[in-house]
């Protein structure tokens, strides 16, 4: 079985900025991301070996989530200067050691990386995605392995989510991931979930009715003030 190893350059380009000390080339021009994300790539590439590979960017500008509601991750401050000015420097060194480099205008790198790895799984590849993006857990399965090379400064080693690794993780199988992420939210995308659930409690009602749209139909049955938040969040 053939291997695609998809990488999310725009998930580990914000990490390493963070993460790098301030670099600087001698025209005083940032550089630590750059270096950030190239090691990066390289020990993919020895840790990891596949037999095609890309490495793939959100594109600049509004994607069709900001079509459908406005606020979204309206919450996040601008990009800063000295990011920004290393993006175009790194996509050219990316290309330079002979990744396929990918930025697909109106979506997200991730929605990139999800249609390549559901094409691949359908031509019968082995699929390692490559992110610290929690919400590609959903795309887990038998052919379909997470790799973050980033997971904490509390962790040594990789992070690596099989199936199993998921619902050790969440609680929860790769399958229910999206219910969960609608009942409790994203902050950082500045995504409302249900008010005052957790991921403690999502998971109790997932494990309890076994899907979203099981709970939704016995919203009424729920007690408390989390059950009187559902039955408000619903349409």
């Amino acid at each position: 079985m053939k291997t695609l190893l998809l990488v999310d350059g725009s998930s580990y380009l914000y990490r390493a900025f963070h993460a790098m000390p301030d670099l600087r080339n001698s025209r005083n021009e940032p550089t630590g991301a750059i270096q950030g994300v190239l090691n990066m790539l390289r020990r993919l590439h020895k840790d990891y070996p596949a037999d095609y590979s890309a490495c793939i960017f959100d594109a600049k500008g509004k994607t069709f989530r900001d079509d459908i509601y406005p606020e979204y991750k309206a919450n996040r401050a601008s990009m800063p200067d000295d990011l920004r000015a290393q993006i175009a420097p790194l996509h050219e060194a990316i290309q330079a050691l002979g990744w396929p480099l990918i930025v697909e205008e109106g979506v997200e790198a991730d929605d990139v990386i999800g249609a390549l790895a559901k094409q691949a799984e359908r031509e019968g590849m082995r699929v390692i995605i490559s992110t610290g993006d929690k919400d590609i857990s959903q795309l887990v399965n038998e052919n379909v392995t997470i790799v973050n090379t980033m997971p904490n400064a509390f962790r040594k080693g990789d992070e690596i989510l099989d199936v199993a690794g998921v619902e050790e993780k969440f609680g929860i199988p790769p399958g229910l991931i999206v219910d969960y992420l609608i009942l409790i939210g994203d902050t950082s995308d500045n995504v409302p979930g249900v008010e005052k659930v957790g991921p403690k409690t999502a998971v109790k009602w997932l494990k309890e009715y076994g899907s979203l749209d099981n709970i939704i139909a016995n919203a009424d049955k729920i007690s408390g003030v989390v059950g009187e938040n559902l039955r408000k969040a619903l349409p």
